[in-house]
């Protein structure tokens, strides 16, 4: 510590022991760890001449957003080993170039703020998550975030122009490129999109930016059933014209668990639906948007896609559609530990994973309740389940690890995938490894050593 102090010459770089708390735990609180240092470096100089000192010290390194994972990625070990990199204070917006539609942010920026400077400048930065507030673009790429918009915008690897990274030796590589076409030799910033901080440490990005929607209309309609709720998105993305940014499905069971923890939430639509569809479109110029959801809802509804609806009529009742969203998540929280999965599998096998899943839970506890919820659009569902409340810790964790295995190999008959978006880190990294064939772990593993041959970047995260 006195070591980095020296080389940083800010005593605020190194936080105190008593101040650590908030680095040492995700959000979920799930995992909890213990750190050898927490260190809050101002630039990529500086990160670099942490990783430096580490590298000479031999000690492993796990680089820090703003903590929000849910795989234990960012969180440190039980050891106390690790050194832990925060990125929160090179947070800075170096340019916007509003011709090019792009942005230069470091990576501790709260995804919230990027939102915003877009904003100022009539344009649109399109990640959407439900941490938004505290996130950092820095984990966003590390983890290649997903969220909302994916179905129209893609994930965060898709909003990349270039990067500048820490590497694990200590140098600086510069991609901070602005070009959207750039086909000389190997993608390199591909590399490290999506990596978790195991092959370098992001501390900047050129992002992609779009023109800001002048119209926005967002929609809560009942459908039947799964099957109905594919139908209708098969012709949602056909008629309204790739203007559609957002697509949700829902839950009855869901919506009465948000009803029950959000002040001032109202049941959305008159009658009960066994499942809503939460959806969103925006355009910027001369579409008349409002008639062509109209007629879409219209459409749907005379062929009993749709038994109800509502088009918000105002930004204050599309807000409360998506704190229904919200309250949902909310509400998992407050009964205390339970299973979270984000799994992906094709679009058209979303129905026969839901019933499948939904049945074999039932069977091996008709206590528990699942909440299968998520990014219809995008084939990624979150199925969670809660436990009955009477079960001690021992047993929850044996009912819950059973329902995981049951998802999980639901998610492999139907050709999908254990995580959609939330990544690896510690947390599934036995999953994914037993999934992965020899050569994948080859190739993979191959890859880190190039980067990283000492394994002190993130070590016991994905692989």
């Amino acid at each position: 510590m006195d070591a980095l102090t020296g080389l940083l010459g800010d005593e605020a770089t190194v936080v105190p022991v008593a101040d650590r708390a908030r680095y040492l735990a995700d959000w979920s609180r799930d995992l909890k760890g213990l750190a050898r240092t927490v260190i809050r470096p101002r630039s990529a100089a500086e990160v670099a001449l942490v990783v430096q000192e580490c590298l000479a010290r031999g000690l492993p390194i796990v680089p820090q957003g703003g903590h929000t994972g849910l795989v234990g990625g960012a969180t440190p070990s039980g050891d106390g080993t690790e050194v832990v990199i925060s990125l929160e204070r090179l947070n800075a917006i170096r340019e916007i170039d509003a011709v090019n539609f792009s942005m230069i942010a470091e990576a501790g920026c709260i995804l919230q703020n990027i939102h915003a400077a877009a904003l100022a400048r009539d344009c649109l930065f399109p990640l959407q998550l439900g941490a938004q507030g505290s996130c950092q673009i820095g984990g966003n790429i590390a983890t290649n975030a997903g969220g909302i918009n994916v179905i129209r915008y893609g994930m965060t690897r898709d909003l990349v122009l270039g990067l500048e990274v820490v590497l694990p030796d200590g140098r600086i590589w510069n991609g901070l490129r602005k070009l959207r076409k750039n086909n000389t030799g190997y993608d390199l910033k591909q590399i490290f999109l999506g990596s978790e901080g195991t092959l370098g440490i992001v501390t900047a990005a050129c992002l992609k930016l779009f023109p800001k929607p002048n119209q926005t209309e967002t929609a809560l309609v009942a459908v039947g059933s799964p099957q109905a709720a594919i139908a209708l998105l098969g012709r949602a993305r056909r008629d309204l014209s790739d203007l559609l940014s957002a697509f949700e499905l829902l839950p009855r069971r869901g919506v009465e668990l948000a009803l029950g923890v959000m002040p001032g939430l109202r049941d959305p639509l008159r009658t009960p639906s066994p499942y809503y569809i939460l959806m969103e479109t925006s355009a910027s110029g001369l579409v008349d948007l409002r008639s062509l959801i109209e007629q879409f809802l219209g459409g749907a509804m005379a062929s009993d896609l749709v038994s109800d609806g509502t088009i918000a009529a105002n930004v204050a009742q599309a807000s409360e559609f998506w704190r229904i969203r919200e309250g949902m998540i909310e509400a998992q929280v407050q009964r205390g530990r339970h299973l979270r999965t984000d799994v992906s599998v094709p679009i058209s096998s979303i129905a026969a994973f839901l019933e499948t899943a939904d049945a074999d839970l039932r069977r091996i506890g008709p206590d528990v309740i699942p909440i299968a919820f998520g990014h219809l659009g995008d084939g990624n569902i979150h199925f969670n389940v809660i436990p009955p409340a009477t079960l001690d810790e021992s047993a929850k964790t044996t009912l819950l690890r059973s329902c995981e295995n049951i998802i999980f190999e639901i998610v492999d008959q139907l050709g999908g995938s254990i995580s959609a978006e939330h990544g690896i880190g510690r947390v599934k990294r036995d999953a994914f490894l037993s999934r992965s064939t020899a050569l994948d772990t080859t190739l993979l593993r191959g890859i880190k050593k190039v980067f990283d041959p000492t394994g002190l970047m993130n070590p016991g995260r994905m692989v």
